[in-house]
């Protein structure tokens, strides 16, 4: 099963259109969380919020995870020793108010995470996506690197 989840913060609709046009084409479950999207997914189920102990349930099910570059959905993933495909929310689409997503997608990109930038290759991230990438020694290490860049980024923030 392939799991997609945008957070709980806000609407992620170019990855939820483009993940469940590809979900029609793939021979795979997808379950995707949609939060605040407006788009209603047909090819695949979904829902919107849920507790986060059930939510967990999805994360261990998943062969793997595609989701926004939110820290609390990378770090969960990376918990459950799951292979990521990060599609990063962009100020250019008015997806966030800063591209902080872009800054922490680069920081995963340089530790093996595939990223997507452009939606139009996310089916190509999903069939070439490295599933033996993270074992347990390495997720904890990726988690670490995350953890410290994500400290050092708010460190960061609340200088200015």
């Amino acid at each position: 099963m392939i799991f997609v989840t945008v957070g709980g913060m806000r609407a992620f609709e170019r990855l939820v259109k483009e993940m469940d046009r590809i979900a029609g084409e793939l021979d795979e479950k997808v379950v995707m969380q949609i939060g605040s999207t407006d788009y209603e997914p047909k090819n695949c189920n979904y829902f919107r919020f849920m507790p986060r102990n059930d939510i967990e349930e999805f994360y261990g099910g998943a062969r793997l995870t595609v989701c926004h570059a939110g820290g609390g959905s990378i770090l969960t993933a990376l918990e459950h020793n799951k292979p990521l495909v990060l599609v990063p929310r962009m100020k250019s689409y008015g997806e966030v108010f800063d591209d902080h997503q872009l800054e922490i997608a680069r920081e995963m990109e340089a530790q093996g995470v595939a990223v997507v930038y452009n939606i139009s290759n996310l089916k190509s991230a999903i069939r070439n996506a490295n599933t033996s990438l993270l074992k347990f020694n390495a997720g904890r290490n990726l988690a670490g690197a995350l953890k410290e860049y994500l400290d050092r980024l708010d460190r960061q923030l609340r200088r200015r």
